[in-house]
């Protein structure tokens, strides 16, 4: 009678283990499919994250010259910003904003459609300040310099793309020795960055800055 007690413990205890062992089993699958998923979906956060960051970088503007106008030796009183897009995408210019700073003064300009001139020129260095389509108060204005689909033809939109080059005109006094910053800030992708000091004297009538 002893002997078929403890043989029927015997029993009970290795089905409890024998479930015991089951559910942790059935625990570690569940964990480890929550962790396969969870790694998963950071997995493609991280993709998602990191292909959005290139993307708005590439699709950036960029400053490729800034000259003034000289109307003395010692005062500026005209500033062009020669920007193009960045490799990817396209840039809306009625949407970016040009910020610029002088010493404690800082001004935030956005495009006046008024002031567009839309036919393209050469290289304008030398006859870019003969045009009118100049930016006053806290408004710039845009003068196309390359732009081979005519996407800046449009005077509300003005939108630049590979290959387009686009003066943005600032009616601003800019006194020698002085230094000068700014960005030029695109809805969407990396800043153009304007950063000079200005030369203690002006020789030429068109001084480059940047």
């Amino acid at each position: 009678m002893v002997k078929k007690f403890m043989k029927s413990k015997k029993g009970a205890v290795g089905i409890g283990t024998l479930i015991i062992f089951i559910a942790m089993v059935l625990v570690a699958a569940i964990a480890a499919s929550v962790i396969i998923n969870t790694a998963g979906k950071l997995q493609h956060k991280a993709s998602t994250v990191g292909e959005e960051s290139t993307e708005q970088v590439a699709s950036g503007i960029q400053v490729l010259k800034v000259i003034g106008h000289a109307d003395t030796k010692t005062t500026i009183d005209k500033l062009a910003v020669m920007v193009a897009p960045n490799v990817g995408g396209e840039i809306d210019l009625s949407t970016t904003i040009l910020t610029l700073g002088t010493g404690d003064a800082k001004y935030s300009l956005v495009y006046d459609s008024t002031q567009h001139n839309a036919d393209v020129k050469d290289d304008g260095s030398d006859s870019i300040f003969d045009e009118t389509e100049w930016g006053s108060g806290s408004k710039y204005g845009l003068i196309v310099l390359q732009d081979s689909d005519n996407s800046t033809a449009e005077a509300t939109h003005p939108t630049i793309n590979y290959g387009d080059k686009v003066y943005i005109t600032v009616t601003m006094d800019v006194n020698s020795t002085s230094k000068v910053s700014g960005e030029v800030i695109p809805d969407y992708g990396a800043s153009g960055i304007v950063e000079f000091r200005a030369p203690s004297v002006f020789t030429e009538t068109v001084v480059t800055l940047q």
